[in-house]
């Protein structure tokens, strides 16, 4: 990514920083490994501090309707206070866990629409705008959460588009202030029906999955058929038939309602 440019507080010719991630993807749980560069300015600058963190972009519900919002959910200081001399060159090698939580933004090679999460770098200098800047990270599913994404394609359901919402889910281990939906449109053998949500949240043994079918505001809540969550555990997932699970529980809704 090129160099952003940090003006300094007398006017343009501050310092230039710049984020290279050695390894854009990575899975929930690991670590993202990279460096700051930072290059000094044609003046001399006060550095009060150097931090890189987690950033997503999140759908969060007012009383004026959805609006999207940056929300921060990891943070790692690099450096604090430090005179920058002017034309200076340095690198600060960083390392950046991933919680286990964190939503996943790619599957199979391709990017999750609606998915906006990244590293962002903050460089903050005495009496100058702080340079923020946002490098793209790809969060790719556990073993787990493949095998469940893999089900629902198997059974003939379509993705739709994936987003983070703040708020809690309930009854499961979340930790972070936001979780992710990920919509599939509805396999043709299941008529009447028109979507699944799907949302994960895991921790370093497991992770609760959570399920609803087509979705719509108040008419259905965690006491419904149509609302499944239930935990899987790291170890013993590859012991189920995802697909046939899949395929029980929607049969079986479906066929209550009379949907096919």
């Amino acid at each position: 990514m090129a160099f952003k440019k940090l003006f300094a507080s007398v006017g343009v010719g501050g310092a230039s920083v710049d984020t290279v991630l050695y390894e854009e993807q990575v899975e929930p749980g690991g670590v993202a490994r990279g460096e700051v560069r930072i290059e000094g300015g044609s003046v001399t600058q006060e550095v009060q501090g150097l931090s890189v963190g987690l950033q997503a972009k999140v759908e969060v519900e007012t009383d004026d309707g959805e609006h999207k919002r940056n929300i921060e959910f990891a943070r790692r200081q690099l450096g604090g206070e430090l005179t920058l001399q002017e034309g200076a060159t340095f690198a600060v090698p960083f390392e950046l866990e991933i919680p286990w939580e964190t939503p996943v933004t790619a599957v199979d090679g391709q990017p999750l629409r609606g998915m906006q999460l990244g590293v962002s770098t903050e460089l903050a200098i005495a009496r100058a705008v702080d340079s923020t800047d946002l490098d793209p990270l790809h969060i790719h599913p556990l073993p787990a959460q493949q095998a469940i994404l893999d089900a629902f394609i198997g059974l003939g359901f379509r993705f739709k588009s994936a987003d983070m919402e703040k708020g809690r889910i309930r009854g499961t281990r979340q930790q972070l202030p936001f979780y992710q939906e990920i919509e599939f449109h509805a396999a043709p053998q299941y008529r009447g029906l028109s979507q699944v949500e799907l949302s994960f949240v895991a921790d370093a043994g497991g992770m609760d999955v959570v399920l609803e079918m087509d979705k719509k505001p108040g008419l259905f809540s965690e006491g419904s058929d149509t609302f499944r969550a239930f935990p899987v555990d790291f170890g013993t997932f590859a012991d189920t038939d995802w697909e046939g699970y899949l395929h029980e529980w929607l049969s079986e809704v479906g066929g209550k309602r009379g949907w096919f």
